[in-house]
């Protein structure tokens, strides 16, 4: 399982490098909710795609190697794992002036939206960290037969902000 110490590691080492990224998926609601409230299998992290030579470079310092075959793949996302088996899902985004972002997911212009509000911080393990918000994370947990730990994740949400959820 992918440990608090190895994400706030992971943080440090591409803030060092000048990378910012955001922590999305179950580490960014636990981040969120300011505790680990599961086992999380990874680590969903986006950056800035011109940053992307940069993060991969550091990622690979720090032991990562990009794994082939992942679908869905680039332009949308791609990962890379460590010896122990921690594995980073690295979502690129293209920034616009007025700090909106897309996420490109194919190349036949199909792209995730970012509104300039959907980058925030949260804390693990007492460390402030970069992340979506409660609002993107909602958005996201829509449009798709919801896994346990989806269910878990909103759930925590809804406790902690009072957000309605669809799930």
């Amino acid at each position: 399982m992918f440990a608090a110490e190895t994400v706030l590691g992971v943080l440090a080492a591409l803030r060092a490098a000048g990378c910012e990224v955001w922590i999305a998926g179950g580490w960014g609601i636990d981040a969120l909710v300011g505790r680990a409230t599961r086992e999380h299998g990874d680590l969903d992290l986006l950056h800035r795609v011109e940053q992307e030579p940069t993060v991969i470079a550091t990622l690979a310092a720090a032991g990562y190697t990009e794994r082939e075959g992942v679908v869905p793949g680039r332009p949308a996302r791609f990962v890379m794992a460590d010896a122990h088996g921690n594995e980073l899902d690295l979502h690129p985004l293209r920034f616009a002036a007025d700090g909106s972002a897309l996420q490109r997911l194919d190349d036949a212009g199909g792209a995730f939206s970012y509104p300039p509000h959907a980058f925030t911080t949260g804390v693990i393990e007492g460390v402030r960290v970069p992340c979506l918000s409660v609002a993107q994370q909602v958005a996201f947990h829509r449009g798709y037969r919801p896994r346990s730990r989806d269910l878990h994740d909103m759930a925590r949400l809804r406790e902690a902000f009072g957000v309605a959820t669809h799930f």
